[in-house]
């Protein structure tokens, strides 16, 4: 993938659309061949049959069969063009060689009744094709429906998830914080005082940093079931990129991972939130470089594909398993040892809350790539 997602899907599709154009340009040449060949063989077993009536009467039947091959491959047109053909082969003994007139009229009547025999078969034929393409059109139209409408279905059950936690949070949230305030206070208390121990300073010390911890998970708790609206404008990405390579450089000091940029030029701006989108941004390239080994470099990549810009944060680790990648936006599901499990899910809401999509991805040769899709916005829009 190299990161490139849009590259890489028209890439595909054009190797496919092309495949596709060769195999139905093969095909067209195998069917030309095999009606050409046929109309070839029955003229040489005509030619070669014995000049008796009843042979020239089986032999010219013959002809029917690469007459309506021709109508079923190509329609009428390349019925026709077949049909006379084999009626100037049919004709040609009696243009070259002496013939009665029963004979001539005979071949006549077949040459007529050839042409006769490609027009009904390829107007049938024809007809059938594109009753035949409506289908496929429509089936292709439900499959497309059908997908919709499970992917809205999965928005849903998510939807639903959220919902739940949203309304547990809220009820929770100060029969939490409010204890945990005490507990902070006391510890503070315990630690100012001079009879202390170092044992009792030990689990005070413990106290205070796990309070500090809960205080933590329970702000990321509320920021997911209650995120504010975001106050969207046009922002230019280049800024917010290089704010984010910065901050994430200096969040990671004891790591050796370099940032690199590669943004495209004359990106369009977005409409976002430039605060909220810089924390989706910040939360991502740190899980990118927590997840590369040391020394790796991590990518934030940004370019312009039709109506949308691709922001991809690319790492080097050993990135998620296939069956895992579709719960790494649900809440409280994490593959960090440490990890709680809301980061991507309040990222997922914002750029959701925003109008764009958060996707995740597994790289072609280690990795992963999350990528932050948003509508490009002219100065016209």
């Amino acid at each position: 993938m190299n990161g490139s997602l849009p590259d890489f899907g028209r890439s595909a599709h054009f190797v496919r659309r092309s495949c596709r154009l060769m195999v139905e340009a093969v095909r067209q040449v195998s069917r030309r061949i095999l009606v050409s060949a046929s109309v070839v063989a029955i003229a040489a077993v005509e030619w070669a049959a014995p000049d008796t009536v009843s042979w020239h009467r089986i032999v010219v039947r013959l002809y029917y069969f690469p007459v309506v091959l021709a109508c079923l491959f190509g329609g009428w047109r390349s019925g026709l063009a077949v049909a006379g053909l084999s009626s100037l082969v049919l004709m040609a003994p009696v243009v070259f060689a002496p013939a009665t007139s029963e004979s001539v009229l005979d071949r006549a009547v077949e040459a007529v009744t050839l042409i006769c025999v490609a027009v009904v078969t390829g107007v049938i034929a024809d007809r059938e094709r594109r009753q035949k393409q409506q289908f496929q059109k429509v089936a292709e139209q439900l499959s497309a429906v059908y997908g919709k409408l499970q992917e809205n279905f999965e928005g849903m059950k998510r939807a639903e998830r959220l919902s739940a936690i949203g309304q547990l949070s809220a009820g929770l949230a100060h029969e939490i914080r409010n204890p945990l305030a005490s507990i902070s206070g006391a510890a503070s208390i315990l630690q100012r005082s001079e009879k202390l121990g170092a044992k009792g300073a030990r689990c005070v010390e413990i106290i205070t940093k796990e309070a500090e911890r809960l205080n933590g998970l329970l702000t990321s708790f509320l920021n997911f079931a209650r995120p504010r609206a975001p106050r969207l404008q046009l922002v230019e990405l280049h800024p917010v990129l290089e704010n984010v390579a910065a901050l994430a450089a200096h969040a990671n000091r004891a790591r050796t991972n370099q940032v690199n940029m590669r943004i495209s030029p004359g990106l369009p701006r977005v409409e976002c939130d430039a605060e909220q989108l810089e924390q989706v941004l910040l939360n991502l390239v740190i899980n990118a470089i927590e997840a590369s080994p040391d020394g790796e470099s991590v990518t934030i990549a940004a370019e312009s594909a039709g109506k949308k810009v691709w922001i991809r944060i690319i790492d080097q680790g050993s990135g998620v398993a296939p069956s895992d990648i579709d719960r790494l936006f649900d809440p409280f599901f994490t593959t960090k040892e440490n990890g709680t499990g809301l980061g991507l899910s309040v990222a997922h809401q914002i750029v959701r809350r925003m109008g764009g999509s958060l996707l995740a991805q597994r790289n072609d040769d280690k990795g992963m790539t999350f990528s932050v899709v948003l509508p490009a916005k002219s100065e016209e829009q």
